[in-house]
């Protein structure tokens, strides 16, 4: 069982369009209403090629109750915790050459309180799971080291953490001991304060995370693939997709496969670069199944 917790969840509408033009009016060729948050894609990941997941997500509003019936409807064990603001909604416009523009909301304030209750929920939930992983954004209201703060007290309770985020709040986590942490390029450059050139940056910057406290990172690339720094060395790979539709939830996809396969070494590298390649080549946030996955299309690298 993987245990997911997003505290910054979203209705996310993924609109096709032929071209994106400001100012004109657009006739959206395709549109798709997904359950969002990047946590929430890793339980959807999870769930759609058979590893049992449950979501915790804070959930408010019509648009909380919307998030929570969507997800049940594709069979997700949630944990909603109810909160006074209003879940936030996303707006994707995808461009037929892979082009994806993001407008995000900033999602609702968040309370002590609710925050409590939220960590109260996931610790009482972590028990026998194979992993807890934390997720996305921390939301208006909340310190960056918010979920430091819930990776340590999971820590301490031995249980393994995967972290996907970003800015402070990915520092934080470094340094409370998450077990994996996720960061896409930009948020890896950002959180080093440097700009990543080449691979060997890239690298250099996972080995500064790991030397903060993390045990291993696995580097999103995009096209370029991913990177993944262990105490057992480094290792690259790609997976190519010849018609990319949308990149929304590609990481989430990846970091779902590579926790699936053992979250150790290449074959787990390998497994992430597959289910995040096919997760590009699907409309929306739609996250892959065992049909999706072309594993034979994925090169690893020592």
């Amino acid at each position: 069982m993987i245990v997911t917790v997003t505290l910054n969840p979203s209705l996310d509408r993924a609109v096709e369009v032929d071209s994106l033009i400001r100012g004109e009016v657009i006739r959206a060729a395709t549109a798709h209403l997904d359950p969002g948050g990047k946590g929430v894609n890793v339980s959807r990941a999870l769930l759609a090629n058979g590893v049992p997941s449950v979501a915790v997500v804070p959930s408010g509003g019509d648009e909380g109750n919307q998030l929570i019936r969507l997800l049940e409807a594709e069979g997700v064990e949630v944990l909603a915790v109810s909160i006074s603001g209003r879940t936030r909604s996303n707006i994707t416009l995808a461009e037929p050459d892979g082009t994806v523009t993001k407008i995000n909301e900033p999602g609702p304030t968040m309370g002590r309180a609710e925050f409590d209750e939220v960590a109260d929920s996931v610790l009482a939930r972590a028990s026998g799971a194979d992993w807890v992983v934390l997720c996305g954004s921390v939301p208006p209201g909340l310190p960056a080291d918010a979920y430091a703060q819930l990776c340590r007290k999971l820590r301490a309770a031995d249980v393994r953490v995967a972290v996907d985020t970003s800015g402070p709040a990915l520092r934080e986590a470094a340094l409370a001991g998450a077990t994996v942490l996720k960061p896409n390029r930009d948020e890896l450059a950002d959180v080093v304060g440097a700009p990543l050139k080449d691979l060997a940056d890239v690298v250099d910057a996972a080995q500064c995370l790991r030397a903060w406290g993390a045990g291993t990172v696995v580097a999103s690339l995009g096209a370029d693939g991913a990177v993944l720094v262990d105490a057992e060395g480094v290792r690259t790979g790609t997976c190519p997709v010849a018609r990319p539709r949308s990149t929304v939830g590609a990481g989430d996809a990846l970091l779902a496969g590579f926790l699936a396969a053992g979250a150790q070494g290449a074959t787990a590298l390998a497994e992430g670069l597959a289910w995040g390649a096919a997760a590009v080549s699907l409309p929306g946030s739609r996250m892959p199944g065992p049909a999706d996955l072309f594993r034979h299309d994925v090169t690893i690298h020592p």
